[in-house]
């Protein structure tokens, strides 16, 4: 068993508990950043809401890309780890970390310069693109922050220090938190952005966010240095992570596609359909914060066990993470269909608005169980080097159960036919991928044979 994989010794319940904990604390934060920019930029007006209502699926599209990158990352390490082989590990470190650089600029540069198509092809009206386009080029010419923030999240996340990973969260959350009231309201004298002042304190929350990783990797197993780019095998180590990283990132994007879609299908419904969904979304991404936290620890710990050749490990912490999220996900559900109209009026005071956002937490928070059983199965199957079954259950929830359902019964039950076709496609996809990856997890661990070259 090797010394440098400490999550395969000890209890996997331990584990599960230690590894989620301080994620929760991360992704919380993180997820109150979409709740704040929701709170300011609605004392702004309606238009202004609904503008972030249209860019909310392409930031969430964007950052799964981001989080391909991480898990990518995260699994070719922890696998290394498990073996017991840390140069390996190190070496895959270093290249993720130029690899995430370069993806950001080349998708950051081809987002501002088709913005404009993009959200035509959504259905944004011609008023709110000016508030788009304040939004997002700056957010679009950032993303080389984003993604290399992502890269040493998972290089972290892949050694098993997720109380590291949380002071990453915290740290990018509290700028936001600080920049965010500043920047989009003003203060004093100073009268603010608007819609852009939330992208400027993002990208201040990324740079600040890097800074703290680059200290904490240095307390680490792994080193971060420009002399070992060199040294890291470029090819193999591209091979790797994309193969994990690619899938990844497609199926994590699949979700935000289908959200685009699907608000695309509600701006026929109206501009307080569209508010209302999008402020109920970023509520909602605060709620399943736990179930977030636990599929990001759970690729640490199967991926660190399965390279260690203890599969039997692998599968209890799917099973005890899966009772979980079907747990939790029922008691969340119970409370958010109590006082969504409560919540509501944090966001807006506008009636319209807060009916449909009501509306939608009626119906969708009942797959939030599932939602969170696809998650962690996902997490644990990108864990062993099986993105592609991820990508398939990912594609199949939103391609053959939300999209159908929404588009054919929005006819008939207007809004409340895309909120129904996501709640259906969460049970769906929830039960198909408890399958997958428990077919995934019966297979016996392959042990990564690196090429025999020269390091």
């Amino acid at each position: 068993m090797s010394e440098t994989a400490r999550l395969s010794r000890g209890s996997i319940r331990g584990h599960l508990v230690t590894q989620t904990v301080p994620m929760m604390i991360g992704v919380a934060a993180s997820s109150s950043v979409g709740l704040i920019d929701a709170y300011f930029i609605g004392r702004l007006g309606p238009s202004e809401l609904a503008a972030v209502s249209f860019i909310f699926p392409i930031t969430i599209a964007i950052l799964s890309l981001g989080v391909g990158v991480m898990v990518g990352i995260n699994s070719v390490i922890a696998r290394a780890l498990g073996e017991g082989d840390r140069d390996r590990a190190e070496r895959r470190a270093n290249f993720g970390a130029i690899f995430a650089l370069t993806i950001g600029l080349i998708f950051g540069v081809s987002l501002h310069l088709l913005l404009e198509p993009l959200f035509r092809l959504m259905q944004a009206p011609a008023s709110l693109l000016p508030l788009i386009r304040d939004y997002m080029e700056p957010f679009a010419l950032g993303m080389p922050l984003l993604l290399v923030q992502m890269a040493m999240t998972g290089i972290l996340r892949g050694q098993g220090e997720a109380r590291f990973t949380s002071y990453i969260s915290l740290t990018y959350s509290i700028a936001n938190w600080i920049l965010d009231p500043l920047l989009i309201t003003g203060v004093g004298g100073f009268e603010g952005f608007g819609v852009a002042g939330a992208a400027y304190a993002t990208l201040a929350g990324w740079a600040l966010g890097i800074a703290v990783a680059l200290y904490l990797v240095r307390h680490t197993l792994l080193q971060i240095h420009p002399s070992l780019v060199l040294k890291c095998r470029m090819r193999e180590s591209a091979v790797a992570i994309m193969r994990v990283a690619g899938p990844a990132a497609f199926s994590n994007a699949i979700n935000p596609i289908g959200l685009s879609v699907l608000t695309a299908l509600l701006a026929s419904q109206g501009e307080a359909a569209v508010a209302g969904f999008g402020a109920a979304g970023r509520l909602q991404s605060f709620a399943v914060v736990p179930l977030l936290a636990l599929s990001g620890s759970i690729g640490s710990i199967v991926g660190q066990n399965w390279g260690a050749n203890q599969p039997d490990r692998s599968r209890l912490a799917m099973l005890e993470a899966a009772l979980f999220c079907i747990g939790y996900g029922l008691a969340v559900a119970v409370l958010l269909y109590a006082f969504g109209d409560w919540f509501a009026d944090f966001f807006t005071d506008d009636p319209a608005v807060i009916e449909q956002f009501s509306s939608y937490l009626a119906i969708s928070v009942w797959g939030y169980a599932g939602f969170g059983v696809l998650i962690v199965a996902n997490g644990a199957m990108n864990a062993v080097d099986q993105a592609r079954y991820a990508l398939l259950q990912s594609f199949a929830r939103v391609f053959l159960v939300m999209l159908p359902m929404g588009w054919l019964l929005r006819p008939f039950w207007g809004a409340q036919a895309i909120y129904a076709a996501e709640l259906a496609a969460n049970l769906a996809g929830g039960a198909f991928a408890a399958f997958l990856a428990w077919r995934v997890l019966q297979a016996a661990p392959r042990t990564e044979i690196p090429p025999r070259t020269n390091r």
